[in-house]
């Protein structure tokens, strides 16, 4: 069965987080977005465990389930330089058994757990205990492991199950790099609230055999990931190399030359785009035969903010959204699948969006330091600038 999933979220307790981020409010937004699987995210924490226990209906082999959503234990580490790791678990007690072997001083007061362990010991106990691990938005400039290494070997000493792009990256900028060829690629949302524009914004389509942890790592590990769906990179706020505090765009060797001090007095941080062109071994990306497709989209009621001049979580534009969900009934069908003709019938500017996201006409202007980037649609000859 060919199933969405988004592996890479945070609850409530994490920094940063939405207070509502618990398990009554995720699976019914998921179940809208079109998302069957999703990772739970914090999965250390004592809390968090507690209310996974108390609601949702463990099903066997790792899935806790409620409202039609099915969940498995995921959690994200900061490690050894501050760099990210996602980690797959298969059940509560494993989890449990890992919480009290890493050494933590706030994983009782932090989702997102800091240890000084770095890559090796990292995966050396996940694998120990039988789970999944692999750097977490792996280019970034904060946290991801190439920030750091110029290799993932030089940061696991061993091979990691997996690699997790981020929303700054796409299969075409990750396989530039040689290193790569062999490894499955995840797009997850690391979503901090919610709502569809940002729960399920990066997600895979996976083929499993049924819904269970045994499943999910074999399809990993047999590289059964037929999709990636995720943002056109340029939209990631960590793209282009630009300050931190103005967000310019600069040109990384003037960066480098200043030493990445913004003539405003911030800090320039590297982008993605930049640092893949350090680390990459082709001008273009060689992909493997099994690399999975990549799709680029954004989320639905952001595409209908973009349109209509309207904030995200505004009545008019939720009250588009919803009557999108309610006629196609998620809203990856709606990006994916449903007919431009269809989407017409309801909001005319939106299916014209849809529809370039879909042939590629969307045009970008790229973010940075920090700041997302941003979307306009080229100009039909049948619509006016007043229709977007």
């Amino acid at each position: 069965m060919l199933v969405n999933a988004d592996f890479h979220i945070h609850s409530c307790f994490s920094m940063a987080t939405s207070k509502d981020m618990v398990i009554k409010n995720i699976a019914p937004k998921s179940k809208e977005k079109g998302l069957k699987l999703l990772g739970t995210g914090d999965a250390l924490h004592p809390k968090w465990l507690e209310i996974i226990e108390n609601s949702t209906t463990y099903t066997g082999d790792g899935i806790y389930s409620s409202e039609d959503t099915d969940f498995l234990l995921t959690c994200e580490v900061e490690g050894k330089n501050r760099i990210h790791h996602l980690i797959l678990i298969p059940d509560i007690d494993i989890a449990r058994e890992i919480a009290g072997k890493i050494p933590s001083n706030n994983i009782s007061s932090d989702g997102r757990p800091k240890t000084v362990y770095g890559g090796v010991e990292l995966l050396e106990l996940a694998h120990d205990h039988d789970c999944l691990i692999g750097p977490a938005h792996a280019f970034t400039p904060w946290t991801g492991m190439y920030k750091s290494f110029n290799s993932i070997y030089d940061c696991y000493d061993a091979k990691p199950d997996f690699v997790e792009l981020g929303l700054s990256a796409d299969t075409f900028m990750a396989d530039r790099v040689k290193e790569l060829k062999d490894f499955v690629f995840l797009s997850n949302s690391d979503a901090h609230s919610f709502w569809p524009h940002r729960l399920g914004r990066e997600f895979n389509q996976i083929e499993l055999e049924d819904i269970s942890f045994t499943s999910v790592r074999k399809a990993i590990k047999n590289r059964k990931v037929k999709a990636n769906y995720g943002l056109v990179p340029d939209l990631g706020k960590y793209h282009m190399t630009a300050c931190s505090k103005c967000h310019k765009l600069i040109n990384p060797d003037t960066a480098r030359k200043n030493k990445f001090k913004c003539l405003c007095g911030g800090s320039v941080k590297k982008g993605v785009d930049f640092r893949i062109s350090e680390i990459a071994d082709y001008s273009e990306a060689k992909h493997p035969d099994f690399r999975a497709e990549y799709v680029h989209l954004m989320p639905l009621s952001e595409i209908i903010s973009s349109v209509h001049g309207k904030g995200v979580t505004t009545k008019f534009v939720q009250s588009i959204w919803q009557k999108l969900i309610d006629s196609f009934g998620d809203e990856i069908n709606v990006l994916i699948n449903a007919g431009v003709d269809e989407i017409k019938v309801i909001d005319s500017g939106v299916a014209l969006a849809v529809e370039a996201f879909r042939d590629g006409s969307v045009g970008v202007v790229p973010g940075g330091g920090g700041k997302y980037g941003e979307i306009f649609f080229n100009k039909a000859d049948n619509v006016t600038l007043d229709d977007f």
